[in-house]
């Protein structure tokens, strides 16, 4: 099935003097998954593929392909996110690679190797040169064409919409794909220009309602690898986790558009968002497509007399998700972190450390928790915004929080009056007391995941990424903040009574009753960088109802936790053990002589 074509020994490269006759478009689709096939994938993972291929495909005239309901239900697409449709014509589309004007294509053998090829990522085996980024592509197989945005059509032009029309570009650069030239150039072959996509130059939109399920579909599919079932958690889309894939979801689609002013997606608010927010969203599509690869049906451990020496794929069971529950950490904020913080440093590797609902909301409690863990961790706080100071006279906490504020400059960073916020801070180094300095280091990732998902990196502006300052007289304000500075000992500090905000920043106050975000995009940044897709100026005062730490880590770290703590806890006790006083006064004295605290010039007072 995948051999190279006799009218071309290699790529780019003909066995005759004379000028061969062009290769149609289906010749070159085939040449190009031949070389997929060949350097792409191992002689098993090709096997398995061309068995499902065959025990899945429907046939007309002797050709062999694969439909929308037969996909879906092989990789166990749920019915309920209603997303078999946007998968089917994203598949379609990129089966047509590189000549994406002929798509929706067939998805025959071949083409499945090309879409599998792309969606893994294997494909820069072959694509080496301009290569590197498929954003476009992904942009082009969602996307549908709307007359609406698009510029008057050419004269004679037809009233039909074509695949051509559907994802043709949308005018912000979508024309020069450099995934296309880069597979023309494997070819050889000389790229058709950008004639191929004249018919429409503008109104490419993805729209919202499509990608608001295809969201879903990605925070299900994130945690899996090339052998997890979908259907291996069926809690995950019934009743709350159900809901809080739709919360998730809306989220992150909140970041994309707002979906009262505008109907889709353009590329380049796609592309933005992507680079600077989520920039591994669609990695998840990867061990999905996978599933291909590993046949269900054939069993490599038989011997030559038939009979199975071990089990089909058997695998040790997997851990769980999440090894606790929290108010806050669910699976589907698991994934969500997961499109921008390595999945590697989450799945199955969280311990809660700290709760504020089980733990008390207490800076001691915090620091008993927390302090021993020696790898890094995730702090998630969720609250109520607070409505305007006017409303809160009667409560003296909160008053006192706004006087301590600098006077309100911002507007709400989204709209709505009592809206559920919630942000978290990646921390990657241990916690500790911040005294002149603060810690955290240049990994460290500020962010926001409700209502909307943001991201706010570190940046090299100043160093003012963590600080935890207990309550002491050189203080005048306790609390754990992210982008502030740190706190000063001088009395005109302590007098000024108002707590110093980072232009980029999240702090919470000593009780853990009340916080601020503050986003001054005028600034460009301080320790972290500005938003890049809310380039203005915003401030978020919020009343908390939950904190949360997670550690960052497995069982060596947990271990390494349990012994300091178990050391600390003997420790307390051997100086709980030291009771002066018994009547014993010789042996008392003695000891008082050997803690240096009595003795020679010393006096350790009357011991009657």
């Amino acid at each position: 099935m995948f051999q190279v074509l006799a009218a071309s020994a290699t790529m780019g490269q003909v066995l005759s003097e004379e000028k061969p006759a062009p290769l149609s478009h289906e010749e070159l689709v085939k040449e190009l998954a031949n070389a997929f096939a060949e350097k792409c994938f191992t002689s098993l993972e090709l096997y398995s593929l061309k068995h499902v291929f065959k025990s899945l495909a429907h046939h007309e005239q002797r050709v062999g392909y694969l439909k929308e309901g037969t996909i879906v239900k092989y990789l166990g697409v749920p019915d309920i996110l209603g997303v078999s449709p946007v998968l089917f014509q994203m598949a379609s589309y990129i089966a047509a690679f590189p000549f994406l004007e002929d798509a929706p294509a067939v998805l025959g053998l071949e083409q499945m190797v090309i879409v599998i090829t792309l969606l893994t990522d294997r494909y820069r085996r072959v694509l080496g040169r301009g290569a590197a980024d498929k954003a476009k592509l992904l942009f082009k197989s969602l996307a549908v064409y709307d007359r609406k945005f698009s510029k008057p059509a050419v004269e004679g032009h037809s009233g039909s919409t074509n695949a051509r029309e559907q994802v043709g570009s949308d005018g912000q650069g979508l024309d020069d794909d450099e995934l296309v030239l880069a597979a023309f150039h494997a070819l050889g072959h000389v790229s058709p220009g950008k004639q191929q996509n004249t018919s429409a130059t503008h109104g490419a939109l993805i729209p919202g309602d499509n990608f608001r399920k295809l969201i879903m579909l990605l925070l299900l599919v994130a945690p899996l690898d090339g052998q997890d079932s979908l259907d291996s958690d069926p809690d995950r889309v019934t009743g709350a986790g159900l809901q809080s894939l739709r919360t998730a979801a809306e989220s992150i689609l909140a970041a994309f558009l707002d979906v009262e002013q505008n109907p889709g997606i353009e590329y380049h608010r796609f592309s933005k968002v992507m680079a600077g927010c989520l920039p591994f969203l669609f990695q998840g599509l990867a061990p999905l497509f996978e599933h291909f690869l590993f046949s269900k049906e054939l069993d490599f451990h038989k011997g030559k007399d038939g009979t199975s020496r071990s089990p089909t794929m058997s695998r040790e069971p997997r851990q769980p998700l999440l090894h606790d529950t929290g108010s806050i950490m669910n699976a589907s904020i698991l994934s969500q972190m997961s499109f921008f913080i390595p999945g590697s440093l989450l799945f199955r590797r969280l311990r809660l450390l700290y709760a504020g609902d089980e733990d008390g909301f207490s800076m001691g409690s915090f620091e008993a928790k927390v302090f021993n863990w020696k790898a890094p961790t995730i702090l998630l706080v969720s609250g109520t915004r607070l409505l305007d100071e006017s409303d809160h006279h009667s409560n003296g906490s909160m008053s006192g929080f706004w006087a301590s504020l600098p006077p309100r400059r911002f507007s709400r960073g989204s709209s709505g009056e009592a809206e559920r916020l919630t942000f978290g801070v990646y921390v990657p180094e241990p916690w500790k007391l911040t005294h002149r300095e603060c810690f955290g280091g240049d990994e460290a990732i500020l962010f926001q995941l409700e209502p909307i998902h943001d991201v706010f990196r570190a940046s090299s502006l100043n160093k003012n990424y963590v600080s935890f300052t207990r309550p002491s007289a050189s203080t005048s304000h306790a609390g754990v903040s992210f982008g502030c500075p740190p706190p000063k000992p001088s009395q005109a500090y302590r007098r000024s009574g108002m707590i110093p905000l980072g232009p980029v920043s999240l702090m919470l106050d000593g009780s853990f009753e009340f916080g601020c975000f503050t986003h001054d995009y005028a600034s460009k940044g301080g320790a972290f960088q500005t938003s890049m897709i809310r380039e203005y100026d915003f401030q978020e005062r919020i009343e908390i109802e939950s904190v949360e730490v997670w550690g960052c880590g497995g069982d060596e770290e947990a271990n390494h936790q349990a012994e300091r703590w178990a050391w600390e806890a003997r420790e307390a006790e051997a100086r709980r053990r030291i009771n002066l006083g018994t009547g014993d006064i010789d042996a008392d004295r003695a000891l008082l002589e050997m803690a240096g605290l009595v003795g020679s010039n010393r006096s350790g007072g009357s011991m009657a």
